[in-house]
């Protein structure tokens, strides 16, 4: 299989996940802080939209939906829950019937539908989880990945990328740190098409 050429012509995809040190990716693992929560809080304002896989979409509005009738001011929300609730959500899903919680299906195509989202997007959009990840590397469609890795080690999986058909070569961007010892990175891949 030929090398994906990314490009920036559209509106960007940024993939951004947590993985422990030795690439766990399992949500159940790692270490939370409120310096996280804000910055995943901020990765999402910075979207347009955000792009979730059925397993994803529903374990996010299991965790973080607010209640019916909640009037807690958004000051006083957790950053991430007042981030999420709001944000524009389009769901890949075969099988779900319907979504709410401000979400869109998307079905048919994926390539076709993601480009279409791209090029409607004027801030960029964001993707989470595991399985629809792979699905867009292998498609060339995302065009950054941030690595928030967790200062522990799991010791089990599941894993990133596990099953990627091709090496995507990676250029590193940005790097940071937050206080609870998470290490940041954030990458572009290197074969990417001019604008």
């Amino acid at each position: 299989m030929p090398a994906q050429v990314y490009s920036y012509a559209m509106g960007e995809l940024r993939y951004s996940i947590n993985v422990t040190v030795d690439g766990c990716c399992d949500h159940r693992v790692g270490v939370i802080s409120d310096d996280f929560h804000r910055h995943h809080a901020n990765n999402l304002k910075r979207a347009d939209g955000l792009i979730f896989g059925r397993i994803t979409y529903q374990m996010m509005e299991d965790a973080w939906r607010r209640p019916e009738g909640d009037t807690t001011p958004e000051k006083d929300l957790d950053p991430f829950i007042a981030a999420i609730g709001p944000a524009r959500k389009y769901v890949v899903s075969s099988t779900l019937d319907s979504v709410d919680w401000n979400s869109e299906l998307i079905r048919g195509d994926l390539a076709t539908a993601v480009r279409e989202l791209k090029e409607q997007s004027v801030t960029g959009l964001a993707v989470g989880g595991v399985t629809l990840p792979l699905a867009l590397a292998e498609l060339g469609l995302i065009d950054e990945f941030e690595f928030v890795i967790h200062p522990c080690i799991a010791g089990h999986g599941p894993y990133l990328f596990a099953g990627l058909s091709d090496v995507v070569d990676l250029e590193l961007v940005d790097r940071s740190e937050l206080e609870a010892g998470h290490a940041i990175q954030t990458y572009r891949p290197k074969n990417l098409a001019s604008r």
